[in-house]
């Protein structure tokens, strides 16, 4: 009876250690034939489905989940590059063009929101503006700045711009006054311009 016990026991402890040999065994494999996958960046080759030409925004965001993209680079190249551009401006016994755009604050941006583009900005702008007026025989050059508060996408149709002149002893306060009504009309050809920026905003 005992010579039995004892060799069921000794079978059971054969069965044991061959069981706890054969899962180690079996772990082992399994770590060593599957080895932790190695994130890879997604090209648009990799992708299915390319037949679908309408997806807007990222390759990863093939679901068209909201991705926001910062177009503040683009968009202040181009604001400056326009604006620079406007025509001089020829008015009664004088005449003024824009030098340069000396500040350009702001933000533009594009979204994409269920599969569909939107875009928008908010800026603030001052330009630097140079000419001369006619007093009498004299021809008198004077500096100054326009200054455009802030506006957004939609809103160009209300812009507004302010005028400052640079200190000039040469010139009367009637002849500033007149020089700042005049420059006053550099607001529609800076409409214009802008007006042309949303455009290529929204062909993006």
């Amino acid at each position: 009876m005992e010579g039995g016990a004892a060799a069921v026991s000794t079978e059971k402890a054969s069965e044991s250690s061959a069981s706890a040999s054969y899962t180690y065994w079996v772990r082992e494999l399994t770590h060593d034939a599957a080895p932790r996958p190695v994130p890879k960046k997604l090209n648009v080759e990799d992708l299915p489905n390319q037949s679908n030409p309408t997806h807007l925004g990222s390759v990863w965001n093939r679901a068209g989940t909201w991705e926001e993209k910062n177009l503040n680079k683009w968009a202040s190249d181009r604001i400056k590059e326009l604006l620079v551009s406007v025509m001089t401006l020829e008015f009664s016994g004088g005449r003024a063009e824009i030098e340069e755009v000396t500040r350009c604050s702001g933000d533009a941006f594009m979204v994409t929101v269920r599969n569909k583009k939107r875009v928008g900005y908010n800026y603030e702008l001052t330009l630097r503006v140079k000419g001369e007026l006619t007093v009498g025989s004299e021809k008198r050059k004077f500096r100054g700045h326009i200054d455009i508060p802030e506006f957004s996408l939609g809103e160009l149709d209300d812009l507004q711009i302010q005028v400052k002149l640079s200190e000039d002893k040469d010139l009367s306060q009637k002849d500033k006054q007149r020089i700042i009504n005049d420059l006053k009309l550099f607001l529609k050809p800076l409409q214009e311009k802008l007006r042309h920026f949303e455009q290529l905003l929204k062909d993006l």
